[in-house]
């Protein structure tokens, strides 16, 4: 209030004598606030280079985490206010494509019974199909994702959710891992995952099969959960930004290199997937 008053022109001494405050106080004070408007400065312009690396796609937990990753030791409840100041809000999750059309093949059981917990990579693999709606059409994702890394192991996009596109999504897996036997691989129960196809396919690599319950999302919550990280970040609202599927292919073919080894998780002790995987491996 003082420095205010000040630069309307009263002066400093009946400001002081007003207030009953000691000239050394004041200073003091003025110094303090001038230190850290300057270290906050400092800091706000790392956040914001964070945040614009990484595609304005981050919020105050993975800002506060690379932050530290940096060498800066901040609460985070400074970093959020500093956000919160600056404008900067992280994406957040809303559509769902149902591959459900009935008992169409065979269903697997439940193996993982929502038991996601795994000790290494290459235990237990997730997968699912998700839609993207634009003026020119729609196009479907169907990716492989580890549940012990979150690291998308392979994934297709295409015009159709048809057969073809899970037999690409499968040989990419295969030819990146061939020895895979014992893995169980989740799914929920599409027309795809019951098809004689996938189900001998996975035979064939030593792989248990397991299907989620009918109609529960939470039986298969990390896909979900991906599923939603991929369209908030890259997706949402960004959707005029994509003006062909060619185009589209190639955002989504740079996010996912850039979620496997730029995107730091919670999960795999704030490291992206693949360099959590290959500390994993090397490890044990």
């Amino acid at each position: 209030m003082i420095k205010e008053l000040r630069e309307k022109g009263y002066q400093l001494k009946h400001l002081l004598k007003a207030m009953e405050m000691a000239r050394s106080t004041y200073y003091f004070e003025i110094n303090k606030s001038d230190v850290v408007a300057e270290r906050n400065k400092k800091l706000m312009a790392e956040i914001k280079e964070i945040f614009e690396q990484n595609k304005r796609r981050y919020g105050v937990r993975r800002v506060h985490r690379e932050l530290q990753n940096r060498g800066y030791q901040v609460n985070h409840k400074r970093v959020q206010r500093l956000m919160h100041n600056m404008g900067l809000l992280g994406k957040r999750p809303k559509e769902k494509y149902h591959s459900y059309k009935g008992k169409v093949g065979k269903i697997a059981d439940n193996v993982i019974e929502r038991d996601f917990s795994t000790t290494a990579p290459l235990q237990k693999w997730t997968t699912d199909v998700s839609q993207f709606n634009f003026a020119w059409g729609k196009c479907y994702i169907s990716p492989i994702l580890d549940m012990n890394t979150n690291e998308i192991i392979s994934y297709d996009l295409s015009l159709r959710p048809n057969l073809e596109q899970i037999r690409r999504m499968l040989d990419k897996a295969f030819e990146k891992y061939p020895a895979v036997k014992g893995l169980i691989f989740h799914s929920d129960q599409g027309w795809q995952y019951q098809h004689a196809y996938y189900r001998n396919t996975l035979k064939e690599h030593g792989i248990i099969q397991s299907m989620s319950r009918k109609g529960n999302c939470y039986d298969n919550c990390i896909m979900e959960t991906f599923f939603g990280r991929l369209k908030n970040e890259m997706y949402y609202g960004y959707e005029k930004n994509y003006a062909s599927f060619e185009a589209f292919s190639k955002a989504v073919e740079e996010y996912i290199d850039y979620y496997n080894n730029k995107r730091i998780q919670a999960k795999t002790k704030w490291m992206p997937p693949v360099k959590y995987r290959e500390a994993s491996m090397c490890s044990t």
